[in-house]
């Protein structure tokens, strides 16, 4: 039997949650890698696996979306798992699927450290990593190695930074090339704040080109869907030109939203962090989100994938009645934890 939502939530609450957010004396971005090296020896005892399952409500509900039949509507947005480390054990924790990446074509380090600043008063969080990741291709032969998932796991990719911008068609070919065996779902990332440059291709030219290419050369392989991920900084005039050029291109959806470089909604014990440059997601960003997500399935036909702010049941289900078709999370997980995932599920599966 399941564990009741309130024990997740106290155990997570007052006994993990707190251990986790001293590792590295506090360090956000040493948490993180730490407790994902925990998950990948996890995912390495399938004993263990099988002693959380009856722990948590697994998704319910399947749904079709852009051809790829998810368990349930809930998943874990790109950046959390970047390389598909803990590739194993997100199935276990209730996820109906996973977006991997953010990877581009060469591996690279990202931005210097420190690069992840937690907002705890605002339940937030601001990045400026700038894609660190191992590359497309070790994220391909990771991905071979682990064999079936269990879930669809859609990967994230971007430009690398030393890329000039007008030769990123080609680096995102490149990753594309490499993980289109592997890749229920592309996300196309022009949204990132994080590498210099990366936001002009939203615009509406180099976006109508770079989807066209993405979009050919999968129809040539495997018709693997094309997903294009939008900032939630865009005007309505912007997002219309993105929706007007992925619907040209036969993209297959878009993911709404990015972080933000906005810094409402802060609390006010969280203002000396809103200095920090990066995009700003969590709880400050759950409204604008919806909006976006509310205007993309008003004027479009296309699928919508809801991610920002999701908090609680309730900003899940507002996305969903908003237009999305799906939705994930990655703030909300890391101050909610597995809680959050199954308050989702049982939401979204009624």
């Amino acid at each position: 039997m399941a564990l009741p939502t309130w024990a997740l939530n106290t155990g997570y609450r007052n006994a993990l949650r707190p251990l986790l957010f001293r590792i590295g004396g506090g360090d956000a971005e040493a948490a993180h890698h730490q407790t994902l090296r925990r998950m990948a020896r996890l995912g390495d005892h399938p004993g263990a696996l099988r002693a959380i399952d009856p722990m948590l409500p697994r998704p319910s509900a399947p749904v079709e979306v852009a051809g790829v039949r998810f368990p349930g509507r809930v998943g874990l947005a790109a950046g959390v798992d970047k390389d598909g480390v803990g590739l194993k054990v997100w199935e276990h924790l209730g996820f109906g699927h996973i977006e991997l990446g953010t990877v581009t074509a060469e591996a690279q380090p990202g931005n210097p450290q420190p690069r992840l600043f937690r907002l705890r008063s605002s339940d937030a969080l601001i990045n400026r990593m700038g894609f660190n990741n191992e590359g497309a291709q070790a994220l391909a032969d990771r991905l071979a190695a682990a064999g079936p998932i269990g879930i669809p796991v859609g990967v994230s990719i971007g430009k690398t930074k030393v890329t000039p911008v007008e030769d990123a068609i080609q680096d995102y070919l490149s990753s594309l090339a490499a993980l289109d065996a592997y890749a229920d779902y592309f996300a196309v990332n022009v949204s990132s704040p994080n590498t210099p440059g990366l936001r002009s291709l939203q615009d509406k030219e180099p976006l109508a080109e770079l989807l066209a290419e993405l979009v050919t050369a999968t129809a040539a392989r495997s018709r693997t869907p094309i997903f294009v991920k939008i900032a939630p900084d865009l005007t309505d005039g912007a997002i219309d030109d993105v929706l007007e050029v992925a619907q040209r291109a036969d993209a297959s959806g878009v993911i709404a939203t990015n972080t933000t470089l906005a810094r409402d909604g802060l609390a006010e014990a969280d203002l000396p962090l809103a200095a920090e440059a990066g995009g700003l997601s969590g709880a400050p960003l759950t409204r604008r989100a919806r909006y976006v997500v509310e205007r993309i399935a008003s004027t479009s036909a296309l699928p919508v994938i809801g991610v920002g702010g999701v908090m609680t049941a309730d900003d899940g289900r507002a996305l969903i009645d908003a237009g999305a078709s799906l939705v994930q999370v990655y703030s909300g997980f890391i101050y909610r934890g597995p809680a959050l995932v199954a308050e989702l599920n049982r939401a979204l599966s009624a």
